[in-house]
């Protein structure tokens, strides 16, 4: 009988549909260190639902503007470009770094209705975590209006979270915050940044202790 305990395996990526353009290198690469796309047009993108970060290739000479939302979707036939692979956050040129804010501020007030639920509906993590406090600017004194402003009432908007807990002055900045800290392989995996709460577990962290959690 075999007793060995095996590894728990990170749960599976969720596939992208859709991602926004950080940069479009139409000659590729001029580092040493990333030769392979040298001379070949590249893209650096991030994912419309799960901010999965990735290298695209362009699709018959199609070319891309920064900012331009491109299908990645398994319907070939409208396909403008395909997945080469993901992108750790540290291989981001400079472009990308000062778009990436812009993309995912964007992708955030494009579904509202998504991340205001979060804000009705997260629960704690544990008897001394709550999953409200793993967004930065959060502690338990704002979480506690949070969780009385919902029980009378849930939350329909960013603008609504804000009226009424005044101290969230910007409540969808404040999940930009946390989103770019998921993505952040730079960063330490302790603490509350051990948990991700709306992106994938990025590559290089799937075999440290972190957690992927639901609301």
């Amino acid at each position: 009988m075999n007793n060995k305990k095996t590894k728990p395996k990170a749960p599976p990526a969720k596939r992208e549909e859709n991602a926004l353009i950080l940069d479009y290198l139409s000659l590729g690469y001029v580092q040493n260190d990333m030769s392979k796309f040298k001379g070949k047009a590249i893209a650096q993108a991030i994912g419309a639902d799960y901010f999965t970060l990735l290298e695209l290739t362009p699709i018959d000479d199609s070319e891309f503007d920064i900012g331009d939302t491109v299908y990645i979707g398994k319907d070939g036939s409208k396909a403008k470009a395909r997945v080469f692979s993901k992108l750790d956050f540290e291989n981001l040129t400079a472009t990308s770094r000062i778009e990436l804010d812009y993309a995912i501020e964007d992708i955030v007030k494009s579904q509202e209705k998504k991340f205001v639920e979060f804000f009705n509906t997260a629960g704690p993590l544990s008897t001394r975590l709550h999953k409200l406090e793993l967004i930065p600017g959060i502690g338990k004194k704002h979480m506690w209006k949070i969780i009385d402003a919902r029980k009378e009432k849930p939350f329909e908007s960013f603008e609504d979270i804000s009226e009424r807990v005044p101290p969230l002055s910007n409540p969808a900045g404040m999940i930009v915050n946390r989103i770019k800290q998921e993505l952040d392989t730079t960063i330490t995996k302790k603490g509350k940044n051990k948990y991700y709460l709306f992106t994938n577990i990025p590559k290089r962290s799937s075999n440290q202790k972190t957690r992927k959690k639901q609301w």
